[in-house]
């Protein structure tokens, strides 16, 4: 079949199993070719293409609503409701977002981006259904990594205490982004082995309703007999415990079994939970070997030998960088133990991990824990290094606040994929922990320019035993410095001039030094002189460099690839007013106030006018002509 011309999934009604079989197979061709091309998260979605099939198959979205948690899942289901012709844009700039979209198809209910959301919003959802006297049935799509979050073991106990009904499908592939970890992904591994209680089950009763009625002692007897079995070949029964009737496993390959399985579903009352295994990366050979999580989202890659299409001889990831310094000091600092929430391979912790393994910890999609298991160890001495997305360090911030801040432990966080991200979009930006944490007592907050400079900040937290430090670095690859063989200490709250100047000075760090010192380097030319600052500590700001900027009248332009309100710029200016300069002139260049979608960083960045040519043009209002040097 022609995946392309799929408008919406009625079509499944009438196809038999034989013909969901071919189409399973059009898809998964569908997707590795499109997405060789594109990149994207593969392996999340070869693994459900026949149970989002199934799905579609047995309910009527959109009136009955899928809730896809994390929602890398969920290209299958926009094939299958009319945009697999958008997928040569797939997380392109303006084109298809890689996560559901509730303005891009009445067939996306629930936007998400960010771990086990799914079942709240499915708890709000039935309620509303209930208040409202409608039918429609609710069905998040939950995966065993995000079922180690604590908001969905949280909305598990209200679903279970309040009895709605609602069909909740587990997937389970045993891996989130890098293989799960913990007790409940034990308790799955259990219930994936007991395959056979159902069919005993099920033998037992048949076998009762042959007996003649002989009054309710035996029925009260029989049930007891199908308790017994059931905690006799379910180890722990950890769902019906919770309230919710358990299907499974299943067979998430397997359409007999799918369909079956969510037509009981459909008509049981009451919470279900039906557990469904699935093969992460079925039907690409690359994907379904990937034991570590690569082929979990990839850039573009070969589809005959799986290589990734990568640039030729580029500088290390600022992820690699700042982990194998971390790794470095460890071998002569036995304090540091590394933490992180699911991200290994991402955060690029595995060379941690192999030479001190009892020194790493992957705790799961559980940033909250995390966060406080990190203060626990900063409590007794440690120096806990947490390898942390800017975009999940949002899910910690009372941690953050009151576990760590408050008591001013000693905890180094690694803020990761700081600033602008690209194709992931709006729920992966990095943008907003400047503003969540500057503003917190005793935390401080770095931004290098370089590599060279990162490892030095990555020596000076580990240095400094003065409360908690945090170190932003961008996604992507360095520059390609040159790093020095010593590593050295920055003092805290210094900055850095990087180029001179008398007529205006901008202040920025990390990611948008290059386009103020392009900027300056090109208004020299039309006798502009700009004094290009390094302010590579965010908080505390170096007030003394501060100080003797304000007091020459200069004009002060700050940029920050991170949010406004809030953010550096708005630090400046608070400090300029606190100080008495309320004549000072500054202005301030950053993400504006609104979500930023998808696309190339460059692209994202002319969008929102925060280059090379928009920091001239703005320097040039900023300055009459007639104060332009001759």
């Amino acid at each position: 079949m022609d995946v392309t011309k799929i408008k919406n999934p009625r079509f499944l009604k009438s196809m038999s199993t034989e013909e969901l079989v071919q189409l399973s197979a059009d898809i998964r061709q569908f997707l590795i070719e499109k997405l060789s091309k594109t990149g994207g998260h593969i392996g999340p979605n070869l693994g459900v293409v026949e149970l989002t099939i199934a799905l579609h198959k047995v309910f009527d979205s959109p009136k009955d609503k899928f809730l896809w948690d994390v929602g890398h899942q969920s290209y299958v289901h926009k094939i299958l409701t009319g945009r697999a012709c958008e997928f040569d844009t797939l997380r392109q700039y303006k084109g298809l977002c890689g996560f559901p979209k509730r303005s891009e198809s009445e067939h996306d209910v629930w936007e998400t981006g960010h771990s086990s959301t799914s079942l709240s919003a499915a708890m709000g959802m039935a309620i509303a259904r209930d208040l409202k006297r409608t039918n429609e049935y609710i069905i998040p799509i939950i995966g065993d990594g995000a079922l180690t979050g604590g908001m969905a073991l949280e909305a598990l106990n209200h679903i279970g205490h309040e009895k709605k009904d609602m069909i909740v499908v587990l997937n389970d592939n045993e891996m989130s982004i890098a293989p799960n970890v913990g007790a409940l992904h034990n308790v799955l591994g259990r219930l994936r082995t007991a395959g056979k209680y159902h069919w005993v089950k099920d033998e037992l009763e048949m076998l009762l309703k042959k007996i003649p009625a002989v009054g309710g002692k035996l029925a009260a007897t029989a049930e007891r007999i199908k308790d017994s079995l059931k905690y006799l070949l379910v180890s722990g029964v950890f769902f019906e415990e919770l309230g919710f009737t358990y299907f499974g496993p299943v067979d998430g390959h397997n359409f007999d079994d799918l369909l079956e399985n969510l037509h009981y579903a459909k008509k049981t009352k009451g919470p279900v939970l039906l557990h469904v295994i699935t093969k992460k990366g079925k039907g690409y050979h690359p994907a379904e070997n990937d034991k570590v999580g690569t082929w979990h989202g990839t850039g573009p890659y070969k589809i005959e030998t799986g290589d990734f299409v990568k640039p030729v001889n580029a500088p290390p990831s600022w992820s690699e960088l700042i982990s194998e310094t971390v790794r470095k000091l460890a071998r002569e600092d036995d304090r540091i133990v590394a933490i992180t929430p699911a991200m290994p391979v991402g955060s690029k912790l595995e060379g941690f991990a192999s030479e001190f393994p009892n020194r790493m910890y992957d705790v799961g999609i559980a940033e909250q824990h995390a966060t406080t298991l990190a203060a626990g160890l900063a409590t007794q001495g440690m120096k806990p290094f947490l390898a942390i997305y800017s975009t999940f360090l949002q899910r910690a911030y009372d941690q953050v606040v009151h576990d760590v801040c408050r008591q001013n432990l000693n905890v180094f966080f690694g803020i990761d994929r700081a600033g602008l991200v690209g194709a992931d979009g709006e729920t992966h930006q990095g943008v907003f922990d400047i503003a969540f944490l500057r503003h917190v007592p005793n935390i401080v907050l770095m931004m290098p320019k370089d590599e060279n400079e990162g490892q030095h900040m990555v020596y000076t937290a580990i240095k400094y035993d003065d409360g908690p430090i945090a170190l932003r670095f961008p996604r992507g690859n360095g520059l390609g410095v040159k790093l020095d063989e010593e590593l050295k200490q920055i003092p805290i709250g210094t900055w850095e001039v990087l180029r001179e100047g008398r007529d205006i000075a901008i202040l920025t760090f990390g990611t948008t030094i290059p386009m103020a010192l392009e900027a300056a380097e090109k208004l020299a030319k039309e006798n502009i002189s700009v004094k290009v600052v390094n302010a590579r500590f965010i908080k505390p700001m170096d007030e003394k460099m501060l100080h003797e900027i304000l007091q020459t009248n200069m004009p002060i332009l700050t940029i920050e690839e991170a949010v406004l309100q809030g953010g550096f710029g708005s630090a400046v200016l608070e400090f300029a007013h606190d100080q008495g300069y309320h004549h000072a002139v500054i202005d301030r260049m950053g993400i504006p106030d609104r979500f930023i979608e998808h696309g190339s960083v460059k692209e994202l960045l002319q969008e929102i006018g925060l280059t090379t040519a928009h920091v001239m043009e703005r320097i040039q209002t900023m300055i009459p002509r007639k104060q332009k040097r001759a």
